[in-house]
Formats: C-alpha cells, structure tokens, sequence
C-alpha cells in the first residue's frame, strides 16, 4: 500500500481540527494584505507596498508592546504605523503621480532596511523579556463542537479580526455608496468625477485604509504568532497576499479562498511528513511561492482588473 493511501486511512477528526485550524490561522496575514489589496485596487491604486507595510506594522506594534507590556497598544500602534506608510503610498502614487509600481517597490526596499536598522540598534540587545503572544480565546460552547469548533472559535484576536473584516470589506465595496464611488473611481475616474465624486480624496481613504489592513496583518507576526520581531520575518507574504487578491477576482471571499489555498498546500506537506511520507524540506520551503506563480500565471487573462487599475489620473 502506498504511503499516500496510508496517510489516508490513518486520518482522525483531530487531525482534521489541527490541519484546518493551522490552515486559517496561517491564512491571517494573507488574508488581511488581500483584502487590503482589493480596498486600494478597487479605487484603482496598485498597492505593491503591502509587503513593506505589514513588516513596518510588525516592527513598529512589537516594538510599541515591548516598550510598554501592553499587546493591545502594540496592535494600535501596528495599525496606525501601516495607514502612516500607506498614506506615503498614497501621496506619492496619488498627488505626485509617481509610478505605483515604483513607489511600492521603494516603499518594501525603505522598509526593510529601516525596521533592520532599528531592531539592530534598539531592541536585538535587550535582555528584558517580550510582551509575549496574544492570548487564545475560546467562543463558549461553539469552541467545544467536533472539528469546526477547534477551527473557527479557538483562536486569537487577529483572527477573529480577519475573519469579521472579510464580511465587514465586502459589504462596504458591495453594499454601501461609498464602495460604489470606489468602484467608479477604479473603473472610469473621469466619470466619477463627472458625477461630483472626489477621486483624489476616494482613493486617498482607500489606499490609508488598505494599510490599516497590511498593518494589522504585520501585528500577526510579531505579536500573534512568535511574540518578537526579526527582520523579514513577513517573508514576502504581501505579495502572496496580492497573488490571493487576484486570484480572487478582486473580491474579499475571493481572496480568502485563494488565502486558504496557499496556506493549506503548505500545511498537506507538512502533515504529510508528521504521518511518515517523505518530501524534502527544500521543496516545502518553496511550495507556497511556487503554488503562487502557478496560479497567479492561471489567473491571468481570467480575472479582470478594475479599467483603471494602476493608471494615473490627473483632474481636468
């Protein structure tokens, strides 16, 4: 019997629970950098800078919770830190017409050198103890159901966050007038001026918003899931946020799936090596990067951007 088939039969509910919960949970930071993406996308700016922002956010929150023992600070602080990037983004992509490309990729380079640079100087040092990791809460009774319970109601806050913001980001973009205004301004902005919508001000809001998002996602690192900060420790997780975004179409349950989808191919492998099958562990290193170029290639001339996505627009 081959190791596949008896890795199969060897599967219980509890490694459903653990494969799944470890799945979401991994998915977090994806998640909330894909939605971040489709929130500045949507209004028709390129948001290559959530890399950087997620890394700022996680430097800046740890560094905040450390100063101050105080977790809930550090979150606030990694998300005032990502809206303080993004507005940067914004400025140079919006007001001064810099390519977006450019100014993101500026923005993830600045990024990575400061949040070194400082870690080097200010905290790689100190002997005093972390603020710790953010704690586990369990929903009553829904946490105690078989398999979903361990899954969708025993987790932290950061999750619980991502999972409530992928609703809260689609009824926004979907359901509400302001994300009409930001669909017309990423599709056909001189239309909505026209129509005495403020481009300038819509993509202002949504691109600060969509670092409030990438902000939050770097909180994860830092102060969810290890409770310190090293440098690069997001390991290009924005950009495979923006591969989920487009994967999924530009739309908040979109990238979510796409989200999962990363993240559950990287956690197969890892359950299937804990059940006795053999996969090299350079190949598990790079399957999540692989899977994204595979689909991200599939994705293109299939899904479509918004018309004005990345263009430029200047008021007549």
């Amino acid at each position: 019997m081959s190791d596949l088939a008896l890795l199969a039969i060897s599967i219980r509910p509890s490694d459903i629970a653990v494969f799944g919960s470890q799945t979401l949970v991994t998915a977090t930071p994806l998640t909330l950098a894909a939605l971040g993406g489709v929130m500045s996308e949507r209004s028709g700016v390129v948001n290559i800078a959530l890399e950087g922002i997620m890394l700022t956010g996680a430097f800046v929150g740890y560094a905040v919770a450390f100063l101050t023992h105080n977790l809930w600070l550090g979150i606030i602080a990694a998300i005032l830190a990502g809206m303080l990037i993004a507005a940067i983004h914004a400025v140079l992509a919006i007001s001064f017409i810099v390519d977006q490309i450019v100014s993101g990729t500026v923005i993830n380079i600045l990024a990575v050198g400061i949040t070194g640079v400082f870690y080097r100087t200010f905290l790689e040092s100190q002997s005093v103890a972390g603020p710790g990791t953010l704690p586990v809460w369990q929903v009553p009774f829904l946490s105690q159901l078989p398999v979903v319970g361990p899954i969708l109601f025993q987790n932290a806050f950061v999750t619980y966050a991502m999972l409530a913001l992928i609703l809260v980001v689609y009824l926004v973009i979907f359901r509400t007038t302001w994300g009409l205004r930001t669909r017309a301004c990423g599709e056909h902005p001189q239309a909505a001026e026209t129509a005495g919508i403020n481009v300038y001000l819509v993509r202002y809001v949504n691109v600060i918003l969509s670092g409030a998002l990438a902000g939050l996602g770097g909180a994860y690192f830092s102060l969810q899931q290890i409770g310190n900060f090293l440098p690069g420790m997001t390991g290009g997780r924005g950009f495979i946020g923006l591969a989920a975004m487009i994967f999924g179409r530009w739309n908040p349950f979109g990238a979510f799936g796409a989200s999962l989808l990363f993240t559950a191919s990287d956690q197969l492998a890892s359950r299937a090596i804990a059940f006795g099958v053999h996969v090299q562990p350079q190949f598990l290193g790079m399957l999540p990067y692989l899977l994204t170029i595979v689909v991200v290639a599939g994705a293109v001339g299939r899904s479509v951007a918004p018309a004005a996505d990345g263009k430029p627009y200047r008021k007549t």
